[in-house]
């Protein structure tokens, strides 16, 4: 598949952000990205950093600037949905002390790009205040000292929030990936072989179905799958080990992420039986995926059936949150959670018990959220999950 966000999608955000910033009293907004924070600039230009840093300058009208470092310009250049692009050297190479020179590269200064996009304002939103680091956050500051920062983080939240087709299809890409990569590290989870094996086998697999990324593969066998978000290791994998391991894959920026705990060879009965109340607890969950239902109520039910068996004690945290550009975002009710579950809402389960004397694991699999209940991103995951042990 060749699924894409088009451009028309971006203006249309870029419209809508403007619109939220006009009643916010907002002059322009600063979005900024990294390799490792990605998504809020990735949802306003597409762009997706290597080493370097980079912001979208989104003035209340007009068209959105991106600044960028000089050795990702021509990458940015072809990433971008926007044409205005300009080097800063306050985003060049910042983690050596040398400052490196960049004879064949030109330069605009931050503080003029910026009161380009203030147009005369001084109000200035950023959106990824928590992910700039600080020199980085100086610099910004420095380029612009008569203006009022303000936290625009919840204008972005609210915008991805509800996802669109384009969007929605892009996640479904990433699930499908995601399931041939866990058919390979199924076939590859056996007795005797490294956990690096069945997991490389696994990214290999996703790579080769169309993956863009792998943003994690968290992986343990026997008493390591306590670790809750252990990496692969030369361990050998035992039969009779339980496995736990999750993957996140990334198609156009979205991320969809699986996990299927199983039993390496024969399972015992005490495994048997915890692996049955995590299955059952995320079949529960599927009747709460549903256009109108309250989030809370669907975390109380999957407590309930932990409970139930007297598994209380090993809950860790709430058994669902939302995925997109993030493998992580928005909505992650707990069970005081009081707002209604929306259709397009795209949410990841995370059903999960840890420190269990039967064993550590969890499920995680995607879903679309709509009026007739839970669509499943990830197919294979759900139909393991039905089947049970």
């Amino acid at each position: 598949m060749n699924m894409v966000i088009p451009k028309s999608e971006f203006v249309s955000r870029i419209e809508r952000f403007q619109a939220k910033m006009a009643a916010s009293q907002l002059d322009a907004i600063l979005v900024y990205g990294d390799e490792y924070r990605k998504e809020n600039l990735r949802y306003v230009c597409n762009f997706w950093p290597i080493f370097e840093r980079a912001i979208c300058l989104i003035p209340k009208s007009g068209l959105p600037t991106l600044a960028g470092a000089p050795e990702g310009e021509t990458y940015a250049r072809e990433m971008s949905v926007w044409e205005n692009y300009c080097n800063v050297k306050e985003f060049a190479c910042v983690t050596v002390p040398e400052e490196i020179d960049y004879p064949l590269s030109s330069f605009r200064k931050l503080a003029e790009v910026i009161q380009e996009a203030l147009q005369g304002g001084r109000k200035l939103g950023i959106v990824g205040m928590w992910d700039i680091p600080a020199p980085i956050f100086e610099r910004i500051k420095n380029a612009a000292p008569a203006a009022e920062i303000i936290d625009a983080a919840p204008l972005m939240f609210k915008l991805r929030l509800i996802k669109s087709t384009n969007e929605v299809a892009c996640l479904a890409e990433a699930g499908r990936q995601a399931c041939e990569g866990y058919k390979k590290l199924l076939e590859y989870a056996v007795d005797g072989n490294p956990e690096t094996m069945a997991a490389g086998a696994a990214e290999g697999a996703a790579r080769m179905a169309g993956a863009e990324d792998i943003n994690f593969m968290v992986f343990g066998s026997g008493k390591r799958t306590e670790t809750v978000i252990g990496r692969a290791t030369n361990k050998i994998m035992r039969s009779g080990e339980m496995l736990m391991a999750a993957m996140a894959v990334q198609y156009q920026g979205y991320v969809s992420t699986v996990e299927y705990p199983f039993v390496i060879g024969r399972a015992s009965d005490e495994q048997k039986r915890f692996l049955n109340v995590l299955f059952e607890a995320a079949n529960v969950q599927q009747k709460y995926l549903k256009a109108g239902e309250i989030s809370g109520e669907m975390v109380k039910a999957v407590k309930a059936v932990f409970a139930k068996h007297k598994m209380t004690q090993y809950d860790l945290y709430p058994p669902m949150h939302g995925i997109g550009l993030a493998e992580a975002e928005s909505p992650y009710p707990d069970e005081k959670a009081t707002y209604r579950f929306e259709a397009n809402m795209c949410v990841n389960s995370d059903i999960s018990l840890w420190g269990c004397p039967a064993g550590s694991n969890r499920i995680e699999e995607g879903f679309v959220i709509t009026q007739e209940g839970p669509r499943s991103l990830t197919p294979l995951i759900r139909e393991l999950v039905a089947k049970g042990v």
